[in-house]
């Protein structure tokens, strides 16, 4: 399993995973800057996501939707706020409805990604920060967490693949 630890502080309103990759920090970097493969792991293995809008740069938007087992869908948007390639990665997250807006009583969480050279490994560290106690607890008890978890897991085997773009 990739995931060495997933925490949350209801202090600091945030909740971190760090995960370990047997690849390097540029293989690892990709993940996030293409869609395709992005959408192959954002999301847990019952909920993929399909990245219908990903401009990765600095004030670029993202759009994208999951599709549960039934069909169902449930949309997301990003906005990223900073791209340091290959290390660091900010962006805001949410809930979208049907056209791709911002569910605002969703509120949005902060997320930060850093991605750091570990004796030949990668190690990701990503935080999510919450605007609130009540945000915090409602996105657990929607599952993030081990969504995210699930989420993660899957990166072991994209890596192995002989992707070079």
């Amino acid at each position: 399993m990739t995931v060495v630890s997933s925490q949350t502080d209801t202090e600091a309103l945030t909740l971190t995973f760090v995960a370990d990759f047997d690849a390097s920090v540029q293989r690892v970097w990709r993940l996030w800057q293409d869609p395709r493969q992005l959408e192959r792991w954002w999301g847990p293995p019952t909920w993929p996501a399909t990245f219908e809008r990903h401009d990765f740069v600095p004030g670029g938007r993202s759009n994208y939707f999951m599709t549960g087992p039934e069909g169902e869908k449930g949309a997301g948007w990003w906005v990223t706020t900073l791209i340091e390639p290959p290390h660091r990665l900010e962006f805001e997250d949410g809930f979208a409805d049907e056209n791709g807006d911002p569910v605002a009583q969703m509120g949005s969480v902060r997320a930060v990604v850093t991605l750091d050279e570990a004796g030949g490994r990668t190690r990701m560290t990503m935080v999510s920060t919450f605007e609130s106690l009540d945000q915090l607890q409602k996105m657990t008890e929607m599952g993030m967490e081990e969504g995210m978890r699930q989420a993660l897991g899957q990166i072991d085997t994209l890596l192995a693949e002989d992707v070079s773009a």
